[in-house]
């Protein structure tokens, strides 16, 4: 029997697990393997950005606690960083640290009994020449493909609420 044109391009959602996606919402199979692929390109991108932007060899991690450093320009803790990247391993972050402050990215100072993060001049300056590099290649592009910056929010928005649900999911499975 031949397939018609219609029937041989008509393969259901896009996942990389089809035993996960056979449930109530293979939806959400098909979300999660966008994730999957969307983090691993923004990984790539971001330290592929921050090579552009003249700090060649930093970790994903590194830049976005670095970023978050920056974020408002006032210091910050080990645990506002975790909270905020929802990192339950703080010694990853830990180590990000360290070797920000290696670099001279970061300056460790005390708040009280805490101990506090803070941009350098020179971490801002390099937070400003990624975000010149970002919106030259990346923004520009986007920009080009008409898609509505709404949509992008409101996509943002529902990742964000999803997050909940498999942090509630993580909670329970690790009650099993």
């Amino acid at each position: 029997m031949e397939m018609d044109d219609d029937e041989r391009f008509n393969v259901g959602p896009v996942v990389s697990s089809a035993h996960l996606a056979n449930s109530e919402m293979p939806a959400v199979s098909e979300m999660e393997f966008a994730i999957a692929m969307g983090n691993h390109a923004f990984q790539r991108w971001m330290t592929r950005c921050m090579d552009a932007a003249g700090a060649a060899g930093m970790a994903p991690l590194e830049i976005q606690v670095l970023h978050l450093v920056h974020h408002r320009e006032r210091p910050k803790t080990l645990a506002d960083i975790c909270l905020v990247l929802n990192i339950e391993d703080t010694h990853t972050v830990n180590y990000a640290l360290r070797k920000l402050a290696q670099r001279e990215l970061i300056a460790l100072g005390r708040e009280g009994k805490e101990k506090t993060v803070a941009i350098t001049d020179e971490g801002a300056r390099l937070c400003q020449r990624y975000g010149k590099v970002r919106e030259a290649l990346l923004i520009r592009s986007l920009k080009a493909t008409g898609i509505d910056p709404s949509e992008i929010s409101r996509l943002a928005a529902l990742l964000r609420a999803m997050s909940g649900s498999y942090d509630q999911a993580a909670r329970a499975a690790a009650s099993l």
